[in-house]
């Protein structure tokens, strides 16, 4: 797989991504991420990040990119709140952050990324990922694409992991196995089981419980 652009850039390329989605967060909060992603791709500047042009990976900060993506989709000059000045950063930063990596290493539209891994499934990860290697966060997200393709439930990537058997699974966590191969196969909502259930089954997984949950 080539990445996208020169590694030169993508510094550059994260820590703006990760500015415009904190900034948008904090500053426009009635535009979700997802409609600003849409916007970035309408405004035609999503299509030269991906592409790594630099006046907009490296020219442009967060901030900036922010104003460019609202002037073309709005039609009209705002006067925006500046740049915001922080020692901390919120998990909408690291949402922005991962997904330029992201779409550095597949080298592929940053709507097929949010067509597989959502928001909300970012939101699940960054507790125990956004401490990690960008590489590391990466491979977890890319393993989610392609489950999610594929229409494995979660409980089964986890149990996968952990190379155990539905009967193995069943045993170390108390839950049948023809209840587990329902939620497998999505004939049963795991979002429905009880709180016992999913504890049981976190704690053989080695996971959290909302880990499994399908979202």
């Amino acid at each position: 797989m080539t990445p996208a652009y020169s590694r030169l850039y993508l510094d550059d390329a994260m820590h703006n991504l990760g500015e415009l989605t904190e900034y948008t967060a904090l500053v426009t909060p009635e535009i979700t991420l997802d409609e600003l992603f849409k916007m970035f791709t309408i405004s035609g500047l999503a299509a030269r990040f991906e592409k790594g042009d630099p006046a907009v990976v490296s020219g442009m900060s967060g901030t900036e990119l922010h104003h460019r993506i609202m002037e073309k989709c709005y039609g009209e000059y705002r006067k925006w709140p500046p740049a915001l000045v922080k020692y901390d950063t919120e998990a909408e930063y690291w949402y922005g952050y991962i997904l330029a990596y992201v779409q550095w290493e597949k080298s592929c539209r940053f709507s097929d990324i949010l067509n597989k891994v959502s928001f909300s499934d970012l939101e699940v990860l960054y507790p125990a990922f956004h401490t990690v290697s960008e590489h590391r966060a990466f491979i977890e997200i890319e393993n989610r694409m392609n489950y999610g393709s594929s229409q494995v439930a979660r409980i089964q990537e986890y149990r996968k992991r952990l190379c155990l058997s539905q009967r193995e699974l069943a045993e170390d966590s108390g839950v049948n196995v023809r209840t587990l191969q329902q939620y497998e196969i999505r004939d049963k909502d795991i979002n429905k089981a009880s709180f016992e259930k999913i504890i049981a089954l976190a704690k053989a997984l080695k996971c959290r419980p909302e880990d499994i949950m399908e979202l």
